[in-house]
C-alpha cells in the first residue's frame, strides 16, 4: 500500500456539512502512515461537538476497506481546527444574528403532508420539556398549523418596547415561544401573496420580534423550495437542517431534492439528519404490530445512501394525529411510546 491509494479511496467519503469529499473538504491531515496492513492518519473537524464526526469516521473506515484492502485496520485521530473547513452559510450583506439563539434549525420537507409540522411541534416541546429554551417560528406562510397544534389559534400577539424599539412579543405555550403568520390573518382565509410580500413577512417575524435569549430556535419551513427559503438561508446562520420525509417513493424523490438544496455550495447548509415519519401503522389494540403503509425503511435507506444521520422513526399512530388536532402535542406525555420516540430526536439533536 501507499499513500494515494489511502487518499483516493477517501474521495469516496463526503462529509454532510458541505456536501464534499473529505480531500476536496481539507479534511485529511497530511500524517498518513502505513504499516502493513496497520494505517493511520488525522481528519480535520470544524468543531469537537461535530455531529458528523462519528459516521464520517466510520465511512472512512468502510471506504478503505472497500476500495484498498479488506484486511486494513485503519486508526483515525481526529482533530478541531475550524479555518480549514468552510465556514457554514452566510450570504453576502447578512452581518448580524437577528435571532440570539445557540442553534437555528430548519425543519424541511420536500412535499406537504409528511408529518414536517407535526415533527417541529413535538421536537420542540421535547426540547422545552429537556429544559432548553425554545423559540419557533412558523414560515410556512400559506398553510400555517402551528397555532393550532399549539392550542392558540386565538393568540394575538402584542407589542412591547426593547431599547427604543418596538417589537413584537411571540405566543409561548408549553414552554416554546412562537410566532406564526397565523396570529395575524383570518384562519378561515387564504394568504394570498406574492413570494417577496411572504419573504418580507417572515423578515419581520424574525428581525422585529422579542425573542430574548434561546437555546434553540426551530423554524417549520414551508415543504418545497421558494423564495422564503432564500430568504432565511440569507438572514441567518442556519446551524443545519432536518428533513422529514415517509418511506414512501415519491416521498424520498422530493426529500432527496431538499437534501441537495441545502448541499448546494450557494447554500451550504449542514443537513442534521433525516426523520422518517409514519414509517409504520400500529393500532391501539395491538401495540406490537407494525403495518408498513407506506413502505418499509425508506426514509432509513436513503439516510445510508446520503451518509447522513437518521434521527428517528416515527410510527403512525392515533394518538400523534390526535394531539396535533387537540393542540397538545404528544410529546407532552411522559412516558407515551411516541412521546419517548420524539424526546429521543430531541437527545440525539
Amino acid at each position: 500500500m501507499y499513500p494515494q491509494q489511502i487518499i483516493d479511496a477517501l474521495r469516496h467519503v463526503r462529509y454532510p456539512g458541505t456536501g464534499k469529499d473529505l480531500v476536496e473538504s481539507g479534511m485529511l491531515e497530511d500524517d498518513i502512515r502505513i504499516s502493513g496492513f496497520e494505517v493511520s492518519f488525522s481528519l480535520i473537524f470544524p468543531k469537537e461537538n461535530d455531529p458528523f464526526m462519528k459516521s464520517v469516521v466510520k465511512a472512512s473506515e468502510v471506504a478503505l476497506q472497500t476500495y484498498v484492502d479488506p484486511n486494513i485496520a485503519a486508526h483515525i485521530h481526529t482533530k478541531f481546527v475550524k479555518q480549514n473547513i468552510k465556514p457554514s452559510n452566510l450570504a453576502e450583506g447578512a452581518n448580524t444574528q437577528p435571532v440570539h439563539a445557540k442553534h437555528i434549525i430548519a425543519i424541511h420537507s420536500g412535499k406537504g403532508g409528511v408529518g414536517k409540522s407535526t415533527v417541529t411541534a413535538n421536537l420542540a416541546v421535547a426540547l422545552a420539556q429537556a429544559g432548553y429554551r425554545v423559540g419557533l417560528l412558523d414560515a410556512d406562510i400559506h398553510g400555517p398549523s402551528i397555532p393550532k397544534m399549539f392550542r392558540c389559534e386565538d393568540a394575538r400577539p402584542y407589542s412591547v418596547e426593547e431599547d427604543g424599539r418596538t417589537l413584537i412579543e411571540p405566543i409561548e405555550q408549553y414552554g416554546v415561544k412562537m410566532l406564526s403568520i397565523g396570529f395575524f390573518v383570518n384562519p378561515e382565509s387564504a394568504v394570498i401573496w406574492r413570494g417577496g410580500m411572504a419573504s418580507n413577512a417572515i423578515k419581520q417575524l424574525i428581525e422585529d420580534a422579542h425573542w430574548g435569549e434561546l437555546d434553540y430556535f426551530l423554524i417549520d419551513l414551508p415543504p418545497g423550495t421558494s423564495d422564503i427559503h432564500l430568504t432565511l438561508i440569507s438572514e441567518l446562520r442556519l446551524t443545519g437542517a432536518i428533513v422529514v420525509t415517509t418511506p414512501q417513493p415519491v416521498a424520498l424523490v422530493d426529500a432527496r431534492k431538499g437534501v441537495e438544496m441545502f448541499r448546494n455550495e450557494k447554500v451550504n447548509v449542514p443537513i442534521l439528519g433525516l426523520v422518517e415519519n409514519m414509517a409504520w401503522f400500529t393500532p391501539a389494540e395491538l401495540p406490537e404490530n407494525k403495518y408498513y403503509i407506506f413502505g418499509k425503511d425508506g426514509g432509513k435507506a436513503l439516510a445510508a445512501e446520503l451518509d447522513i444521520p437518521l434521527l428517528g422513526q416515527i410510527p403512525l399512530v392515533q394518538s400523534i394525529r390526535e394531539g396535533g388536532d387537540d393542540g397538545t402535542p404528544i410529546a407532552l406525555q411522559a412516558g407515551h411510546p411516541a412521546a419517548m420516540a420524539f424526546a429521543n430526536i430531541a437527545s440525539q439533536l
